[in-house]
């Protein structure tokens, strides 16, 4: 053998050795790696999608986004936008020959922009220093119809004297004196409300078509053009309505709004039928529960005939959408721990078409996903896995098929811990109780491990077979992982999700608690390293939790309610906590407030805890977090609080904050971790 002939032999062997790389487990920083789709837009002819594909800059940590274009058939798959910016929500005209979209890629200032399909030319329609919200085409694709934020000025009654020239006093005191004052996610809100503009392609000035006190949902164009179908909340503050809305329509010409629906409750997002004669929509009677089933209803255009039409389906609906030929709705529905995209005739009769939609949660595996249809009755939508983030799948009447792959880089070398659902019997009135195992990569049944109970929040929300960063996290650093969906979670039934109305937290407890044990009787789990932590809804069960046993080794409680009475009082949306998840106001029946409250309990809790919330917290705020810290610390309880500077209650706004909420969990269990 030559030298040549073996040192190629050589470079060979290294070749392959560098292919043939041994997976490792997932770490932290893999999460500023992850991709996700979202917002799938088929054209109106079912020959293209174009998506929102998501990504992260590790070094700006910023959540960015650009949008791409790809065939039916997965062939040419290419970027529209690129650049390190925000481009999202694209919308076809109906003769698929241009789009709308928002970027902020000028000036980092967000505006909404016109593209031409041929020659990929885009331009600027609005430079406002406000933002369309919801943008819809006019039938001609000649005008643009949105509804967008209004400022308005509101006089101080205080009224400061006139400082000395060159005196440098404070900022002058705000003035408050309205009951919603200040949104998670938004901080102290701007006075003013959400009104309706037109605007044609070619751009200009927009027309305020609105100039109520309200804030005014989606506009959708009548067939003719002429008219606009919205849905708004006109009732006064004071009258303490906060879901009781009503589809209006407007005339373009005159500018009048005329009621079409007058029920008590919610009705919303209405959606025009092909032939424009009648309009369907969604929403229920108001009957004051926790948790009631958002049904589907057909009314004609002009408001008379409103029929219900999904009383016999015990699901909600979402995102409603016209078949062609008027006959029925497409609409999806979570059930089970899965999203599927179904039909439904106006009979009331529903059929699956697609059963595997999701992946849009990228921390938690909450149930969300999203589609869209062409007039050819082909689909685009999110796919979902519980080995994947949200990719991009499309489907008809035959078949569905996953277009995208953009993780299988990084997962071609990292392991994934196996996810195994699981069901068994509540241990207070034998429900069936719906959940999942997540196990550690290269798992053997055959030792023990340390086991972590992971929480939803909601309360009326849903966990599923989807991809999770957060639950993957935990099982790469050698846990065992239970997630499920105790009694109060969606996609089990109106009855299911209310058996913890004006009840909550309290036998959902027992659902948990029958969990764990059903997973240690598989007997791989070490009795002496539990732990359990959740958040918002999760962290008020796992504050509960602590104070109703010591069997956890120790507990981080992220962004929950801990005293209910000062939440329903300190929470952005008061007037509805109160009136929902409470039969009385705090100080009519405090009682029912103090033993619901996690913090009652906090003399029998022994657990070392965590409390873990973002500072700009206005949803669960951080003065609750506080409250149970302080009580914890005056019961000589090993405790600790983290607190994520600038993050609101999602606290995933900047991808480190998801990796320090994490950090800051497994840092904690495994302070308290045993080794035997």
């Amino acid at each position: 053998m030559n030298l040549i002939h073996t040192v190629l032999l050589l470079l060979l062997s290294i070749s392959t050795l560098g292919y043939s790389q041994v997976k490792s487990n997932l770490e932290l920083i893999d999460i500023f790696n992850m991709e996700f789709v979202s917002d799938p837009q088929i054209s109106p002819d079912g020959s293209k999608v174009i998506y929102v594909r998501n990504f992260k800059d590790v070094m700006t940590d910023k959540n960015l986004s650009n949008l791409w274009i790809v065939n039916f058939d997965g062939s040419n798959n290419r970027p529209l936008t690129t650049g390190n910016q925000n481009d999202f929500y694209p919308r076809w005209s109906h003769d698929g020959k241009k789009i709308i979209f928002k970027s902020n890629s000028a000036d980092n200032k967000m505006k909404l922009y016109l593209m031409w399909m041929d020659t990929k030319e885009y331009v600027a329609l609005t430079n406002s220093t406000e933002v369309p919200k919801e943008v819809t085409w006019s039938h001609d694709d000649k005008s643009l119809a949105f509804n967008m934020f209004v400022p308005k000025k509101k006089e101080s009654i205080v009224k400061m004297p006139s400082k000395p020239e060159g005196a440098e006093w404070n900022t002058p005191p705000t003035y408050i004196d309205d009951i919603n004052y200040r949104g998670d996610g938004q901080g102290y809100l701007k006075s003013g409300s959400t009104q309706l503009f037109t605007l044609p392609i070619e751009g200009g000035t927009p027309r305020q078509l609105t100039f109520t006190d309200f804030d005014h949902g989606r506009p959708v164009w009548s067939k003719n053009d002429a008219l606009l179908y919205f849905n708004a909340n006109f009732h006064t503050p004071d009258e303490m309505e906060p879901i009781d809305s009503e589809i209006y329509q407007l005339a373009l010409n005159d500018g009048k709004i005329k009621p079409l629906t007058t029920r008590y409750g919610p009705d919303n997002t209405p959606v025009v039928s092909p032939n424009g004669t009648k309009i369907a929509y969604v929403g229920f009677d108001d009957t004051y529960q926790g948790y009631q089933i958002t049904n589907l209803y057909v009314m004609n255009a002009d408001g008379t005939n409103s029929e219900l039409i999904s009383a016999d389906f015990d699901r909600d609906i979402k995102n409603i959408n016209w078949s062609k030929d008027g006959k029925g709705l497409y609409f999806q529905y979570d059930d089970q721990g899965k999203t599927k995209l179904a039909y439904i005739t106006l009979a009331g009769k529903v059929s699956d078409i697609i059963e595997n939609m999701g992946g849009l949660s990228l921390g938690r595996p909450y149930n969300a996903a999203d589609y869209s249809v062409s007039s050819t009755n082909r689909f685009a939508y999110t796919h979902g896995g519980i080995d994947h983030p949200a990719d991009l799948g499309v489907a008809d009447s035959k078949s569905n098929k996953r277009i995208t792959r953009f993780n299988d880089d990084l997962f071609s070398f990292r392991n994934l811990g196996n996810v195994e659902e699981i069901w068994w019997e509540s241990s207070f009135d034998k429900q069936k109780i719906q959940g999942w195992i997540v196990t550690p990569p290269n798992f053997d049944a055959s030792k023990k491990y340390p086991m972590i109970l992971e929480i939803h929040g909601g309360p009326f929300a849903s966990y599923g077979s989807v991809y999770a960063a957060e639950i993957q996290a935990y099982a790469a650093a050698g846990y065992v992982v239970l997630y499920s969906n105790p009694r109060g979670s969606t996609g089990y039934g109106e009855k299911f999700g209310n058996l913890i109305h004006h009840d909550y937290p309290n036998h959902d407890y027992d659902d948990l608690m029958s969990g764990v044990d059903a997973v240690i009787k598989k007997g791989y789990i070490d009795e002496n390293n539990l732990f359990v932590t959740g958040g918002s809804g999760g962290g008020v069960l796992t504050a509960w939790i602590v104070g109703k046993t010591d069997r956890f080794s120790a507990a981080v409680v992220a962004k929950p309610v801990i005293n209910w009475y000062s939440f329903v009082l300190y929470a952005d949306g008061v007037q509805y906590f109160s009136k929902y998840w409470f039969a009385k106001k705090p100080w009519e029946d405090p009682e029912s407030y103090i033993k619901r409250s996690p913090l009652s309990y906090v003399g029998n809790v022994t657990t070392p805890t965590m409390l873990l919330t973002g500072d700009q917290d206005f949803r669960t705020p951080i003065a609750e977090s506080e409250q149970f810290y302080a009580a914890l610390k005056l019961e000589n309880v090993e405790s600790a609080m983290v607190r994520i500077p600038g993050a609101s209650h999602g606290i995933a706004n900047r991808p480190s904050n998801l990796i320090a909420k994490i950090a800051s969990i497994l840092a904690w269990f495994d302070k308290y971790k045993s080794v035997n």
